[in-house]
């Protein structure tokens, strides 16, 4: 690692990357298991009945990779646990950390979208009878209930797990979420509150659930394009074809689940113990459309350009900045406010930007997006190359920008990048990027 003068010592700098991802064969662990299926624009997703990804997560692996959990909690885990837990876990390793020792004083952020995992445990509650229910078994029905409510779920058990001391705590903005608490723990290490931040993204989503919303769309959409207005998004068509961002052919989402986190550190602690860094996070602005229909989203992208400027400020040029990683799960809608957010940024150099997605690999998983963007686009700028964007063969005709199309990675030298994320209700996310010595 190079030394470099007068070190700002609260720069926020990525040390560790952990996943629990859909794989072509095994659960992506690791950043090397990354690099490998996003590179390739290889697709993790099966079908169904509709395609999703799904992690497949056995109890053995689980163990290896977090042992030592009393069994009394962790028979009770749902996946969105076991997810949460494994990324923790691996993205310690990869920076060097201790997960039971080193983290008593690190602050530990999580970032959850759905309640799906939470569901089974919830009703449990709500339809058991105390008059009647053993007491052996309401004990455990108790326990159960306490890790698995409520969405602060992960963040409970990565608490007990690291036996951290400090600032615990969970966001939910949904495919936000993750990508909102990249920007709280940039503030956390620049205010000198925490020399280690852990942020972690993990969702859960129900198969069952999909399948029912898949039926429920078919039998409504002929009704709801009759009444819709001008200010409704249309309902996508199906969630059985394969996902197609920025693809002429795009017409659905997948979705998946999993876990991303990331280890962000100051730049004096990491040096502290020679880590190796990834890169670092400069900047990140969440912004909303501001319209009244929680459903609708401006097209414009105007929303999107204020938080791309809000995270430059007077620092950055937006022409040091070549590469973007998007936030498009196959929605017309999202591809066009994207397209027109780049046009309005770039001007005349835009259709140089290369902006590319890798949702086609494991699917849209939700919070994770934030963590997952943040570990891409920073492996990207250390391979010196931009991942393609799965599943895209024929670029749509209205995108402003470069989409990657095919399944080779495209040769590029950068020291910037933005990541976005959003979600339903107008809500974008924009963080700011750098290589690790600019």
């Amino acid at each position: 690692m190079r030394r470099r003068t007068g070190v700002r010592a609260r720069d926020a700098v990525v040390t560790g990357i952990g996943l629990c991802l859909p794989g072509p064969r095994d659960p992506v662990f690791t950043a090397e298991d990354l690099w490998e299926v996003a590179s390739t624009g290889t697709s993790c997703l099966v079908k169904k009945g509709v395609y999703y990804g799904s992690v497949n997560l056995s109890e053995e692996a689980f163990a290896e990779r977090v042992p030592g959990i009393p069994e009394f909690f962790s028979r009770h885990y749902t996946d969105a646990h076991r997810f949460g837990l494994v990324s923790l876990a691996q993205a310690c390793l990869d920076a060097g950390l201790d997960v039971r020792r080193d983290l008593e004083e690190a602050a530990l952020l999580v970032g959850r979208g759905g309640v799906d995992a939470n569901i089974d445990s919830y009703l449990a509650v709500l339809r058991a009878d105390p008059a009647a229910y053993p007491v052996a078994e309401a004990l455990e029905m108790f326990v159960a209930a306490e890790q698995a409510v409520t969405p602060s779920d992960v963040a409970l058990v990565q608490g007990a797990l690291t036996r951290s001391r400090a600032a615990t705590f969970t966001v939910s903005c949904g495919c936000a979420s993750s990508a909102l608490q990249v920007g709280n723990a940039l503030g956390m290490i620049a205010s000198g509150e925490a020399d280690i931040v852990v942020v972690t993204g993990v969702d859960v989503f129900s198969i069952t659930m999909i399948r029912n919303i898949q039926r429920l769309l078919s039998g409504a959409q002929q009704t709801y394009d009759a009444m819709r207005s001008t200010d409704m998004p249309s309902l996508l068509p199906s969630f059985d074809a394969l996902m197609r961002p920025y693809d002429q052919r795009a017409e659905c989402i997948n979705h998946g689940e999993g876990a991303a986190t990331v280890v962000i550190e100051s730049r004096e602690h990491a040096f502290r113990r020679d880590a190796r860094l990834y890169g670092q996070v400069l900047s990140q602005v969440t912004t909303r459309d501001g319209l009244a229909n929680p459903l609708a989203c401006d097209e414009t992208g105007k929303a999107l350009v204020a938080a791309v400027r809000g995270c430059l400020g007077d620092t950055w040029e937006i022409g040091q900045v070549p590469y973007i990683h998007g936030g498009s799960d196959g929605n017309g809608v999202v591809t066009a406010f994207e397209a027109n957010a780049v046009r309005e940024l770039y001007g005349s150099t835009a259709g140089e930007v290369l902006m590319s997605s890798q949702e086609g690999c494991f699917g849209h998983n939700g919070a994770p997006a934030g963590c997952l963007g943040v570990a891409l686009t920073l492996l990207m700028m250390g391979h010196g190359q931009v991942c393609p964007t799965t599943n895209c063969e024929l670029p749509a005709e209205n995108l402003s920008f470069d989409p990657v199309p095919g399944s080779v990675p495209r040769p590029l030298d950068f020291d910037y990048a933005f990541s976005f994320n959003y979600q339903v209700g107008g809500v974008k996310s924009a963080i700011l990027l750098g290589s690790p010595d600019i």
